[in-house]
């Protein structure tokens, strides 16, 4: 099977993603950026969102026109913590959806991530998964994420982040080769902690200025 990866290379995206690289970025900006790229990344996310036609009038006349078919149901599943920045952006955009949460730390010796928290809506099954995080670096967290996503069966699933590392990818589409990756950018390398290299130092860190 090919893997499905998708590099979003919008120059808007690819400008303010720069601004989030520096390191004299402050966390205001930082975030502010972050719901920016996550919005714009939702654009390119959900062009296959399909449509239907509904009679609405117009303050001229009547006429036919498009909107999102009523079966088509988003459900947005954060990665805890640094996902709830792509998350709040995206809300931005798509404010109907419901949202997930699945809570995930990455054992600092082993780099194995251990899973802490788990809520998703009760209707997944009738739903499309958008499950966000900042990063894929080892690519573990986002396998072992949505291993335990796809028990609950949802009606499809994307995964969404801003940088991610060849390794990562690799990892990822080993375990998941049916599960799409869309990104902003595909960096270099790991370092030996497991960091994207160049990257953007650690987006929850920044997100949250905890560090």
């Amino acid at each position: 099977m090919a893997y499905s990866v998708t590099v979003i290379n919008h120059p808007l995206i690819q400008h303010k993603l720069t601004l989030m690289r520096r390191v004299e970025t402050s966390t205001a900006k930082f975030r502010s950026l972050m719901t920016e790229v996550s919005m714009l990344l939702a654009y390119e996310v959900t062009r296959d969102l399909p449509l239907k036609q509904e009679l609405i009038k117009t303050p001229i006349c009547e006429m036919s026109a498009p909107v999102l078919a009523p079966d088509k149901k988003l459900v947005i599943v954060s990665i805890m913590r640094a996902g709830q920045g792509i998350l709040d952006g995206m809300l931005q955009l798509m404010p109907s959806a419901r949202v997930g949460h699945i809570g995930l730390y990455r054992e600092p010796t082993t780099l194995v991530p251990v899973e802490y928290y788990f809520k998703v809506p009760h209707d997944i099954e009738e739903r499309d998964m958008l499950v966000v995080d900042p990063m894929v670096a080892t690519g573990n967290s986002a396998a072992a994420a949505v291993q335990r996503l796809k028990q609950t069966n949802p009606r499809s699933l994307k995964l969404v982040c801003l940088l991610a590392a060849p390794e990562g990818i690799h990892n990822f589409h080993e375990q998941h080769p049916d599960v799409p990756i869309f990104t902003a950018a595909i960096d270099e390398k790991l370092d030996e902690h497991g960091y994207i290299v160049p990257g953007l130092g650690d987006a929850g860190d920044r997100l949250f200025g905890t560090k």
